[in-house]
């Protein structure tokens, strides 16, 4: 009982004698820590980049909706074996009829939108062009689908839609490339392949992400039916006029309810016969989401091989140091082993110095992750930071690190022979 009450006080005494066995060695202690703040700086960098890439992902891909089945004659993730690829360009494109029957028929969708993928383009206006602005022909749903919202102006109406009229929406940088900051783009004309199309609508700025399945900012949409105009779906090439059906689940129904049904809609739409496998393809953001925690799991098993191997060297470094640090306080020891102390005690004294080293060297690698965290984010176009689970996981790594290096030379200061260790 009365060595537990002693603990405490042996170990904040332990504290500060490793303090000034440190700072009374600082070329030693410099060296010491610097291979475990090499290491924790490369597994805890290559952590947090990691997790701030898989987090500007998922944002990324919130847009897109969890909920919502893309229908496509391309499928998702599939590995490009023989044969394959041409297989699903020979299927038909999803076609507006297809996105007609799926309205008047399935009971578990809550709306879905038919998306012709125009391609890159210029638009002009009286004073600019805006180039490589991605063109969408876009249905009633889209602005819900999508979560879509204005700066200025509107979207558009069902009759504009169903009549095909001559009016496009803008992103946010297609507005300021086009316009002057004191011009108002609504209502003001553009030209877009040889057509003229009136600005109803400028969405608000989204900013950049790393992956940007749907660049706004870039893009230009406009009706479905106006976008006849500009191209021949039947014989559009690969690249060019591609087409997505999308399908929204109803609150509470299950994606794979939803699929099914779409799958039965489609397959008698087509008139596949029951032996005909599926001509189209349902997908949705799992697949995707699934190919990216698989690399991310490989580039995080890299980044603790590289740092493993770094905190390897330092704690080499840090248990040379530590039996350096027994030896020159040889007699120190033995003295005090004369006066009564414990092994336990002496044990305490050099595990706790080992400890303190690399967790100083662990603090020294995270304050250089934030620093590299705040350059790599001004270059790259997402954010990257140090979250507290991997600081917490690189203090964990130094202090271990600081016990593996620091147990062996403790204990075998904890065994010397006082009169031995005094003669030496």
């Amino acid at each position: 009982m009365k060595t537990l009450l002693l603990l405490p006080r042996i170990f904040f005494e332990s504290i500060r004698q490793a303090f000034q066995q440190l700072a009374g060695n600082k070329l030693r202690t410099l060296l010491s820590l610097s291979g475990i703040t090499i290491g924790i700086f490369c597994v805890i960098m290559v952590l947090s980049a990691v997790d701030s890439l898989e987090a500007n992902i998922q944002d990324s891909f919130k847009q897109l909706g969890d909920d919502v089945v893309y229908i496509s004659k391309m499928p998702w993730g599939e590995p490009p074996q023989e044969g394959n690829f041409w297989k699903y360009k020979r299927r038909p494109e999803t076609d507006y009829r297809d996105y007609e029957v799926i309205m008047e028929q399935t009971q578990t969708a809550d709306i879905a939108t038919f998306t012709v993928f125009i391609g890159n383009g210029t638009a002009e206006s009286k004073t600019s062009n805006a180039s490589n602005v991605f063109f969408i022909g876009v249905t009633d749903h889209y602005k819900d689908m999508f979560g879509l919202e204005f700066s200025k102006g509107r979207y558009f109406t069902p009759a504009e839609f169903y009549k095909g009229t001559n009016h496009i929406i803008i992103g946010y940088d297609v507005a300021q490339t086009l316009f002057r900051p004191t011009e108002d783009p609504i209502g003001k004309y553009i030209k877009v392949k040889g057509q003229r199309l009136q600005v109803i609508g400028v969405l608000k700025k989204e900013g950049k992400d790393l992956i940007n399945p749907l660049d706004f900012d870039g893009a230009g949409l406009i009706p479905y039916n106006t976008t006849r105009k500009y191209i021949n779906l039947k014989k559009a090439g690969f690249n060019r006029g591609r087409t997505s059906i999308s399908v929204k689940a109803k609150k509470g129904v299950r994606l794979k309810t939803l699929q099914a049904e779409l799958t039965g809609v489609l397959r008698a739409k087509r008139l596949l016969k029951p032996v005909e496998e599926d001509n189209f393809s349902l997908n949705t953001l799992s697949i995707v989401s699934q190919i990216f925690e698989n690399i991310f799991g490989i580039i995080r098993i890299a980044g603790y091989i590289i740092g493993f191997f770094a905190i390897v060297v330092g704690g080499f470094s840090v248990a040379n140091i530590m039996f350096v640090s027994v030896t020159e306080r040889t007699r120190l020891i033995g003295i005090k082993k004369a006066l009564g102390a414990k092994n336990y005690v002496i044990l305490m004294e050099f595990l706790v110095e080992s400890i303190i080293l690399c967790l100083i060297g662990g603090f020294v690698g995270l304050l250089f992750v934030m620093l590299g965290a705040e350059a790599a984010t001004s270059i790259a176009e997402y954010e990257i930071f140090l979250s507290p689970g991997n600081a917490v996981r690189g203090l964990f790594i130094a202090s271990s690190s600081g016990v593996l290096a620091g147990i062996i030379p403790a204990y075998r200061a904890s065994q010397m022979v006082p009169v031995d260790a005094i003669r030496a």
